[in-house]
């Protein structure tokens, strides 16, 4: 096992890469290490944690902008956004769980690193669209900055956007800068049941095609709403197609009415209030219903909403799969039986027939160093991603072969 070397600053990150740097051997990057064990295994000399470089040192409550060290836990983050009664609009998701490791400890720098996006992703964006600045260590060892405290329309590569994703392959982020926004007065749920899953989708595709502001749409199938950490819904025995409505008191009232109505041909939906919503839908931001199984492996699909019905029947002529559809069915997560490929070919053939992208979340490590663990690229994203590299980490010092075998 590699030595992990914890920076306080990012000159004390500079001093502890340069001997890597020198002698041209490539590192690991990670926060907490709540996604460790995600990604194709990597060969390095040593482990650099950003753990212990927290702390908030700018935020505004009034300007809607925070900045923090890339070590704050997110746990820190919201609870400080709470007291002023704001939040991360995009509620990113937390894998950690779902893929061995403990809940709630991930660090900001790792949500933008990843571009961790939940259920409201729908309709506010993805991390990476609220994310205005950063600071970072390249792979030359190289202190650098992007980006700022407002958004702004540039011409060009946007840094921050490019480097959100990108798994810690490009650089490794000691501070970020982002906007936050004021949480909703009032939530509710709007919860239909035993629906199947095409009509299901159906459903959450028409509830945000109304004009009534639906910030979150997730369809369970029986076996998988079984598993909600709530007992008044996880015992009904049947399928949960849910939609989240926030906002004003007497808006959201309005709203709820008016959606039954509009939807009224689905059924006649159970209203769940403010505090068993956001219960419900934090749940869901842990992946509570996908528990780690090391009998099972998990994949993460982003197809079109309409086709997600069919990419889960095409998979399931091969093998049985229990799911979950959020993103109104434009994203899926696939728990399928562990195998010596973990369905990949299945799961990709279904994923090229009918549009979309699949990526591989938890695996055993002999099986995600034999298949492509994240989408195979297409030539020109593979040299947009290429190029980048040979700017930021040239000598391929962090995380390499993370993602992809040449990135």
């Amino acid at each position: 096992m590699s030595d992990i070397l914890r920076a306080a600053t990012a000159w004390e990150l500079q001093s502890m890469l340069a001997p890597y740097l020198e002698k041209e051997v490539p590192v690991e990057i990670i926060g907490s290490g709540s996604k460790s064990s995600i990604g194709r295994p990597m060969q390095t000399a040593a482990t650099l944690s950003t753990a212990s470089m927290h702390g908030i040192w700018m935020y505004e409550p009034t300007e809607l902008v925070m900045s923090a060290q890339g070590g704050t836990p997110l746990v820190q983050i919201e609870a400080a956004l709470a007291s002023n009664n704001q939040m991360l609009a995009f509620e990113p998701t937390d894998l950690g769980p779902t893929s061995g490791g403990a809940r709630g400890t991930q660090t900001i720098a790792s949500v933008f690193a990843c571009n961790s996006s939940g259920s409201r992703r729908v309709a506010i964006g993805a991390a990476r669209d609220h994310l205005l600045g950063i600071e970072g260590v390249n792979g030359r060892g190289e202190v650098f900055r992007a980006g700022g405290r407002v958004m702004k329309n540039v011409t060009g590569y946007d840094l921050c956007r490019g480097i959100a994703g990108s798994w810690g392959t490009l650089a490794i982020l000691t501070e970020v800068t982002f906007k936050v926004l004021p949480a909703p007065e009032k939530t509710a749920t709007l919860v239909y049941h035993d629906l199947p899953d095409d009509i299901g989708v159906e459903l959450m595709c028409s509830a945000m095609r109304l004009p009534y502001e639906v910030s979150g749409t997730v369809h369970l199938p029986k076996t998988v709403a079984g598993r909600l950490e709530q007992s008044s819904l996880a015992n009904q025995g049947h399928s949960i197609t849910a939609l989240r409505i926030e906002n004003f008191e007497k808006s959201v009232d309005y709203r709820a009415e008016a959606m039954r109505e509009a939807l009224k041909v689905y059924g006649d939906p159970t209203v769940v209030g403010s505090m068993n919503s956001m219960e419900f839908w934090n749940g869901l931001r842990h992946l509570s219903v996908m528990p780690y199984d090391e009998a099972t492996c998990l994949w993460r699909v982003s197809t079109a909403p309409m086709m997600g019905p069919r990419v889960v029947s095409s998979i399931r002529r091969h093998m049985p799969a229990e799911v979950m559809y959020d993103w109104s069915g434009g994203l899926i997560w696939i728990e399928v039986p562990a195998s010596a490929d973990a369905g990949a070919s299945d799961v990709r053939r279904a994923v090229a027939v009918h549009g979309g992208h699949a990526t591989l979340i938890r695996a055993d490590q002999s099986v995600r160093a034999a298949v492509e663990v994240f989408q195979p690229q297409s030539p020109l994203a593979e040299r947009l991603m290429g190029g980048l590299k040979r700017v930021f980490d040239p000598m391929r010092m962090l995380n390499p072969g993370r993602m992809y075998a040449n990135i």
